[in-house]
């Protein structure tokens, strides 16, 4: 089973910026989709994006125009980068890696003036 970290979440303005990255154990990280999730207080897990190993990507709508995911596979990372936030991006954000079906435990993201 690949084990995921996150990080990079926190409280930001309204406007700003955010960078999340997961880190991924185990050596199938590079053939398999990785995808961030996220889940608002007393809703679903919803998809954000997602990125195949050839690096093509898909987001939800909501996000399009503001997110970027990337991943760097001889690292075994991937990121999310988030412009433009706004209050209804508030989220607990999952990095998730679909060979395995694992998930991280998540980081909070916050944005409040």
């Amino acid at each position: 089973q690949v084990q995921l970290v996150e990080s990079g979440g926190g409280l930001v303005q309204p406007g700003g910026s955010l960078r999340l990255s997961c880190a991924a154990s185990g050596s199938i990280f590079s053939l398999s989709h990785m995808g961030w999730y996220r889940q608002a207080p007393g809703k679903q897990r919803d998809l954000v994006a997602n990125i195949d190993y050839g690096g093509i990507t898909n987001y939800a709508e909501s996000v399009k125009g503001r997110f970027t995911i990337s991943r760097d596979n001889a690292k075994n990372m991937v990121y999310l980068q988030m412009n433009s936030l706004k209050p209804e991006d508030t989220a607990v954000y999952y990095c998730y890696h679909y060979q395995s079906r694992s998930w991280g435990r998540g980081t909070q993201v916050t944005v409040s003036s």
